[in-house]
């Protein structure tokens, strides 16, 4: 089990902004990795309503439950390391199995069960260090669409801030309103206005 902070910036890009960034930081394409993205809520969209976001990240063959919420700076990650054949039952059956995820959906009500599985989103990623945090560029497809990102994973938000806005700046970038991908990934599927 692991509980962390997450503090991150993220940047809704175009495809000719995402190649821009791409070729600034010199990514090959041997340096983008896919991962799968299964995204679980009730039907009700409880975790949703709630700031909050259940998924299994299917990387490199190993598989990891976690739930993100609200914390006063970030997002409150709590993850667990599931098998294959564990994610196939959570995706088949949509009960969560024993453990620490599990514990902190609990937590936020007593009432949270009956979870469904909404369906994937499939990213491509590279991630390079840079001026004390993690840049990320996606590229993202999910229910007959895509998109590209850029994300600034960080230790300190202040900081964090001016750099992404400088790098972005640097760019000649528009800063844009970006959901996570969950939210877009909910808007897509159910036509939630933007």
């Amino acid at each position: 089990m692991s509980q962390e902070i997450e503090i991150e910036f993220k940047n809704l890009l175009t495809k000719e902004e995402f190649l821009q960034i791409q070729h600034f930081f010199d990514f090959k394409p041997e340096d983008f990795h896919v991962q799968i993205n299964h995204y679980f809520d009730t039907a009700d969209f409880y975790l949703k309503d709630n700031g909050c976001a259940l998924r299994i990240r299917e990387k490199n063959g190993r598989f990891e439950l976690t739930l993100k919420q609200p914390a006063p700076t970030g997002l409150l990650e709590t993850s667990q390391t599931l098998s294959a054949s564990e994610s196939k039952e959570v995706m088949e059956t949509n009960l969560l199995p024993k453990g620490p995820v599990k514990g902190a959906v609990n937590q936020l009500s007593e009432d949270v069960e009956g979870f469904l599985y909404f369906g994937s989103l499939t990213t491509e990623r590279a991630e390079k260090n840079y001026q004390g945090g993690l840049v990320v560029l996606d590229h993202s497809s999910y229910l007959n669409t895509e998109d590209y990102e850029i994300e600034f994973e960080v230790a300190e938000e202040k900081k964090g801030q001016e750099v992404f806005e400088s790098l972005l700046q640097q760019l000649k970038i528009p800063i844009r309103k970006t959901d996570n991908k969950i939210m877009r990934f909910y808007k897509r599927k159910y036509d939630i206005g933007t």
